[in-house]
């Protein structure tokens, strides 16, 4: 059976916290934190881990870019002592606009970059001698503590899902339509894996979480939560791939919204999530949740937190 579970996008690392440990008291399986411009989901983990008791904690993900692979792997191998068989990390380059705009970086190839940061990352939480010498990093050195630890990385077109076979433990999409998923993620990941000789990864699927029936409540909770999707051009280039080509005006259109919100009564709600993953075929689901703008937001989260933990 699929395991869904709650990503939260609090504005700031004590509220993102709250979050974290209300979602454990609930029951949610796990949630996920993006790491960008609010709280540090790495940091705000290690809190986590040492105040929740059961609950799954992932990343999606940890940008790559302005990171070094060693500095990752020793902040996932603590993160592991401190919450045992319950931390996932997923990685990814991010976008060109946040890497070259926020850091001064180049954004220059990225699935190379991520292949291989993802290749000193793994080879270093085995605790092994790593003697990594790449085109883009050269890593000598060692873990004293490794970790046990799932590494997936982000994935949005063809290339990044068969990369995710080839190399990673999972592959993270984000608004990805499930129709999409089934028809252009699995058979990359598939043709990945099978050019290693490897088991398919699981493909983690993604989408937006409203619990109301009134569409003009949907479409303001989006303009909110959602607006920035397809000003991005890797989004962009997706959902015209996925069959949207209006997704070029930088705007969401209604089939859009449609395609990656689940929204409505609970009842109806929970129908939305089951059809999502019976078409996408994903192994897990991750529900961002949008709260309705006429509700107390620690209400509207709290609320969905525990829809979550009831499917």
């Amino acid at each position: 059976m699929a395991v869904v579970g709650a990503a939260v996008h609090e504005p700031s690392a004590r509220d993102a916290l709250r979050a974290i440990q209300e979602a454990d008291r609930l029951g949610v399986p796990e949630v996920w934190l993006t790491t960008g411009a609010a709280a540090d989901a790495l940091v705000v983990f290690a809190a986590a881990a040492v105040t929740t008791g059961t609950i799954r904690l992932g990343t999606a993900i940890v940008p790559t870019f302005p990171r070094h692979p060693l500095v990752v792997a020793q902040q996932a191998a603590d993160l592991a002592q401190l919450a045992p068989g319950r931390f996932t990390l997923g990685l990814g380059p991010s976008h060109g606009g946040s890497v070259e705009g926020r850091y001064g970086l180049s954004y220059h190839r990225p699935l190379e970059q991520l292949r291989e940061f993802v290749s000193v990352v793994k080879g270093a939480l085995t605790g092994e001698q790593l003697d990594f010498e790449g085109r883009r990093f050269t890593v000598h050195g060692r873990l004293a503590h490794p970790g046990d630890v799932p590494v997936m990385i982000s994935a949005l077109r063809e290339g990044s899902f068969q990369l995710a076979g080839e190399v990673a433990d999972g592959a993270i999409t984000w608004v990805c339509p499930a129709p999409y998923l089934r028809r252009v993620a699995l058979p990359a990941l598939e043709r990945g894996a099978a050019m290693q000789s490897r088991p398919v990864p699981p493909l983690v699927a993604h989408a937006f979480l409203c619990l109301t029936s009134d569409r003009a409540t949907v479409r303001e909770a989006a303009s909110r939560g959602m607006a920035g999707y397809p000003r991005l051009p890797n989004y962009v280039a997706m959902f015209e791939a996925a069959g949207f080509p209006e997704a070029r005006q930088g705007a969401w259109s209604d089939p859009m919204l449609d395609a990656v919100l689940v929204w409505g009564a609970e009842q109806q709600a929970a129908e939305a999530v089951h059809r999502f993953l019976d078409t996408s075929g994903a192994q897990r689901l991750i529900l961002s949740i949008l709260s309705p703008p006429r509700e107390d937001r620690e209400d509207a989260t709290r609320r969905a937190l525990q829809w979550v933990a009831a499917l």
